[in-house]
């Protein structure tokens, strides 16, 4: 069993951020990207221009359908090479597209299988488009390298170079601005030219990177985040509706076991009273005194369980008071730190966040055999950031049945996500965030 679960949403709306680069690096990987770039786009335009057109003229006589198949089939995979660089440019991680699959059919349908999948048609546009893209960026990575590096390096063959004393003819850049030239002057103003070309450099490769890598990422992987927001959305609320039906469940439960058996008691006292009444009035007010009782216990169990749905505290005064009172009510000592902002949370954030404390000190008083507890609630930029640590036994997991899983779902119906660390031993540390919303 691990030491440590965690459960998170399922799908990360934005992806993470790959490890950061340093500038010499990153410059690499620009131009490297800006330079192999032109050759795959060539080989892209070539491809997709021949093929759409040779598979369009040729529909007549359905050759044309397998040409354009596989004509898209030609620019999926050139898009997949594209796909594998734009991490390293962009520095995130990029959903990839699920393509349509043959599936069983006829050789027919297996054929048309590409035609029918518009992600393939965007990789074909992409090969169109980006073509210029690729042209514009090769050739100013090349001549912003070649600006740094001939100018820095200009004094090591200015003597290789005619000058207008060997050739009347030749003029150098200074001579045709009407300025004096010599040796020095020239190595002087050429190396200053290089140097603003040096310093430029890593910014105007990057620009032309990342113009080129944002048309690859619009075409190629917008559509696979359209779903992936889809999927997450989705989940969310299959997650809700779940956490929705156990807490209904729940409450239906103890509903059962506990008033409704306090209740049916209390009719059947009240009515051997009624009977005991006439012929043994002091057995008749015994009677009445633990239908009294019944009734005080089934009171404060509704009381109860109304506390754990909405409690009126927590909608009169905030997420701070209705806390401070559970913490009052938990059976193991609560130590409890709050530092929210003054204007009120929104109501679902400050109902999530109750109900994964009051759940988590319930687990701590029933399970973990701890002595004392501390709740840490802190809005932390744009997420309500709760953790509950208790100094008991741990060995807590996230498995499905068990009551952390209902806590997750209910984080996860508001894309929220739970952490849960809990070796053998203690201690066990539960951290969930819940997004705060713009």
């Amino acid at each position: 069993m691990s030491d440590t679960a965690v459960l998170p949403p399922p799908a990360p709306a934005p992806a993470p951020p790959t490890r950061p680069r340093g500038p010499l690096r990153q410059l690499g990987v620009d131009t490297g990207y800006s330079l192999l770039a032109l050759p795959l786009a060539v080989a892209a335009f070539v491809v997709v221009v021949t093929g759409l057109s040779a598979g369009a003229g040729l529909l007549v006589v359905w050759i044309g359908v397998a040409v354009l198949a596989g004509t898209l089939l030609a620019a999926r995979g050139l898009a997949g090479v594209e796909r594998a660089w734009l991490p390293a440019v962009l520095g995130r991680e990029l959903p990839r597209p699920a393509y349509l699959p043959a599936g069983e059919g006829g050789a027919v349908r297996r054929l048309t299988a590409p035609l029918r999948d518009p992600q393939c048609w965007l990789d074909a546009l992409h090969g169109l488009l980006r073509f210029p893209f690729a042209v514009l960026a090769f050739v100013v990575t090349v001549t912003w390298w070649a600006g740094a590096l001939g100018g820095l390096t200009y004094g090591l063959w200015d003597w290789a170079l005619p000058d207008a004393s060997t050739d009347p003819d030749n003029s150098d850049l200074l001579e045709l601005l009407g300025l004096e030239s010599s040796s020095w002057s020239r190595i002087f103003s050429y190396t200053l030219v290089g140097a603003v070309f040096a310093v430029l450099l890593p910014f105007v490769v990057r620009g032309a990177a990342l113009l080129q890598a944002q048309l690859g990422r619009a075409l190629l992987t917008s559509r696979a985040a359209a779903h992936a927001e889809i999927g997450r959305l989705t989940e969310g609320r299959d997650a809700a509706v779940a956490a929705e039906a156990v807490a209904l469940r729940r409450l239906e439960r103890d509903i059962h076991d506990g008033p409704q058996q306090h209740l049916v008691r209390l009719g059947m006292d009240l009515s051997r009273a009624q009977r005991q009444l006439d012929r043994d009035p002091a057995a008749a007010q015994a009677t009445l005194d633990e239908a009294a009782t019944l009734a005080h216990e089934a009171l404060e169990e509704l009381r109860a369980l109304s506390r754990g749905i909405a409690p009126p505290v927590l909608a009169d005064r905030g997420l701070a008071a209705a806390l401070a009172a559970v913490a009052a009510r938990s059976p193991v000592a609560v130590e409890l730190a709050v530092d929210l902002p003054q204007e009120r949370l929104a109501p679902v954030v400050e109902n999530t966040a109750y109900f994964v404390i009051s759940e988590a000190l319930a687990n701590v008083a029933k399970h973990s055999g701890a002595t004392r507890a501390e709740v840490v609630v802190v809005a932390a930029g744009p997420a309500l950031r709760v953790a509950v640590e208790d100094d008991g036994h741990g060995g807590a997991v996230l498995a499905p049945g068990h009551g952390l899983a209902g806590l997750a779902d209910r984080l996860r119906a508001v894309d929220g996500v739970l952490t849960v660390d809990s070796p053998p031993g203690g201690p066990t540390r539960l951290v969930a965030e819940v997004p705060c919303g713009s």
